[in-house]
């Protein structure tokens, strides 16, 4: 995710090095053209390139809109992740029978624990990565072998965590409305998983991208060909700083549109993952805490 730090110029020009490098090429067949057969070539009004330039506008605002709201989507799911995990710790920890303190412990602790090591998964498996990382050093290696079994891995961790509360229950170490309650939260969390495995695998369509993407280039096309009153080599940098801005509004829409693709416009759900983990090692006592990330001079968090 961007953060509010001053974005090196390199970023930008990084995402659009490509499209300004043929825009370059196109400028200068451009320009070369008109000086070899000025008169041949087309007398196209600066009218029509305004008007063009100000329907594309239009279109990549509303193109930004749509990705934002899918990019904003994602975040209020993991935001509701943060939640369900901090209730369930709670339910967990403190809906046992004080009776029971020493023989629930050990399944207690590894629900909580097991908790830690969902989000790492959920995270990673959204992005296309190894969802073991940072997952199997809070589970056991029967645990381990169990969700390597499955395509679903975080789906197998819920269903662990099921299993888990069932004990609980018909041990007698929780009644049947605190089980209900329990169960609750983990539907929620499965819920979310759910809503985020929608946005990652729902594709923004394809041609609705690719044509706004060649009306850009239209467009560039035709306003190179209408400044004939500018005679000089200055027409080149004109048209690399119109495009520019073009190029860059169309980079960012989609990049947003796609909040779980491992880059830097990505909903930060690694920092929110550790920001769980934290949370709930904090109520565990436990002293291993993850180490804040050092930004430094970076401008976005994972």
């Amino acid at each position: 995710m961007l953060l509010e730090k001053r974005i090196p110029f390199r970023y930008f020009f990084k995402q659009v090095k490509y499209d300004l490098l043929f825009v370059l090429i196109m400028s200068l067949v451009t320009f070369m053209l008109k000086k070899m057969f000025g008169d041949l070539m087309p007398n196209i009004p600066v009218s029509l390139p305004a008007f063009l330039g100000t329907a594309i506008s239009l279109l990549l605002s509303f193109k930004l809109s749509q990705s934002y709201e899918r990019w904003w989507e994602a975040r209020i799911v993991w935001g509701a992740i943060v939640n369900d995990s901090r209730n369930l710790v709670n339910q967990v920890l403190h809906f046992s029978s004080s009776e029971a303190e020493d023989d629930a412990y050990s399944i207690r602790k590894a629900i909580c624990y097991r908790q830690i090591a969902w989000v790492h998964c959920l995270g990673q498996s959204l992005r296309k990565l190894n969802p073991l990382k940072n997952t199997i050093d809070y589970i056991p290696e029967t645990e381990v072998d169990y969700i390597e079994r499955h395509i679903n891995k975080p789906l197998a961790l819920l269903d662990l965590h099921s299993r888990d509360v069932a004990t609980l229950y018909k041990k007698g170490w929780i009644n049947s409305f605190q089980q209900v309650q329990i169960n609750k939260t983990i539907v929620e969390l499965c819920n979310s998983m759910g809503r985020a495995e929608r946005i990652k695998n729902t594709v923004f369509p394809v041609t609705y991208r690719q044509i706004l993407h060649y009306f850009i280039y239209v467009f560039l096309l035709i306003m190179s060909l209408a400044l004939l009153e500018i005679d000089s080599l200055w027409e080149v940098p004109l048209d690399l700083l119109i495009a520019m801005p073009f190029f860059l509004i169309e980079k960012t829409a989609k990049y947003m549109q796609d909040p779980f693709m491992n880059k830097p416009t990505d909903t930060s759900v690694t920092a929110l993952a550790i920001t769980i983990e934290t949370n709930i090692k904090q109520i565990l006592q436990d002293k291993n805490l993850p180490r804040p990330s050092d930004l430094g001079n970076t401008f976005y968090v994972m």
